[in-house]
């Protein structure tokens, strides 16, 4: 099982990572990188879906950089030395763990690129004639791709449920919220990886981050922890308790259980929602109108992942906290909303998990 970590294995930005999935913090809110060699700068470009030996890759970089930089000097007079911005994206992620000015400006090129990367990887989408059911498709392939390899590989994973939500759901859940609408529906497209033992979560969770869903996409104040109190759970660990001191600022709980007013109280599960980078293949960027050229080939899709353990799985299964018992709540709910409205209601509408 050489590309699952053990613990003891774990790198700083390892840490980071799974801690900002466990919590839904945004990366914006980061003031450092903490990558230690070329072998993570790489591994987290390609798990933008960048591909850096390709020359169409390498002129889209250094665009969506160009025009971080003239974002930065256009509304802040941001004062970007020239040494950062001739720098390489790879020697950006090396500042970006430094010190000083010249840190402090990569780290923010850094992050306008972050958002530009999406923002145009979200127009891309809207300019495709592209189907859900065709994009959706491409993503199945690659989670399926990805979670079949660690499989082929012998990683600790004994069950993987996924797939679309069926319509009725859809209907069921957008009638049971006050604050729903469709455009917040972040299950559409929905996956649960069920792992060996608890011990196992974070070194999956870390490789799904590296090779799956790149964590700096992970949306953020969607995701629940309600298995590990994280700092409890590092602090017991000789290698990962001294790193904690070293984390990103970040809010202060580090233990989430859901605030869906239908789950019980003893359900238990990692859950995130990510805005998943997928690389398009050349028949459908074929199809794409000329205004798509600049926008380069990857495009973002939501999706929910659950992460949990074989324990907590049938623990989960049992009672209040089983699913039936969840949809028989939620249906419930439907119901009173539909006859009586929301006032008549007795359960406060919740802002966290849409």
């Amino acid at each position: 099982m050489s590309g699952l970590k053990r613990l003891e294995d774990f790198t700083l930005a390892d840490l980071e990572a799974v801690r900002l999935v466990l919590r839904g913090d945004s990366v914006i809110d980061w003031h450092r990188l903490n990558f230690t060699g070329e072998d993570e700068i790489d591994v987290f470009l390609a798990s933008q879906e960048f591909r850096a030996d390709v020359a169409s890759d390498r002129a889209r970089i250094k665009a969506i950089k160009a025009e971080a930089i003239g974002y930065l000097r256009r509304h802040f007079e941001y004062p970007i030395p020239k040494p950062v911005e001739n720098a390489s994206v790879e020697e950006l992620f090396h500042l970006a763990g430094g010190k000083g000015h010249r840190q402090m400006c990569a780290c923010s090129i850094l992050k306008c690129m972050h958002i530009i990367h999406h923002l145009e990887g979200r127009e891309l989408l809207f300019l495709l004639p592209l189907s859900d059911q065709e994009l959706f498709h491409l993503v199945e392939e690659k989670v399926y791709r990805v979670i079949g390899g660690m499989l082929a590989e012998g990683f600790p994973i004994t069950e993987l449920v996924g797939g679309r939500k069926n319509k009725d759901s859809l209907y069921t859940k957008l009638l049971s919220k006050q604050e729903n609408v469709a455009a917040q529906i972040y299950d559409k497209l929905r996956f649960r990886i069920v792992v060996r033992d608890q011990e196992d979560i974070f070194p999956v969770l870390q490789y799904l981050t590296k090779k799956l869903f790149p964590f700096n996409y992970v949306i953020p104040g969607q995701s629940i922890n309600s298995i590990f109190h994280f700092k409890r759970y590092c602090s017991q660990n000789p290698h990962l308790g001294p790193m904690l001191p070293e984390m990103q600022a970040g809010r202060d709980e580090d233990y989430t259980p859901s605030d869906n007013e239908f789950s019980a109280e003893s359900y238990r599960v990692i859950h995130t929602v990510v805005d998943m980078p997928v690389r398009l293949p050349a028949r459908v960027l074929d199809t794409a109108p000329a205004a798509a050229a600049p926008l380069g080939p990857i495009v973002f899709v939501i999706c929910e992942f659950q992460v949990l353990d074989r324990e907590t799985e049938a623990a989960n299964e049992v009672g209040d906290a089983s699913h039936a018992k969840y949809k028989e709540r939620q249906k419930k709910a439907v119901m009173r909303r539909l006859q009586l409205g929301m006032r008549e209601m007795k359960v406060p509408p919740r802002r966290r998990r849409s």
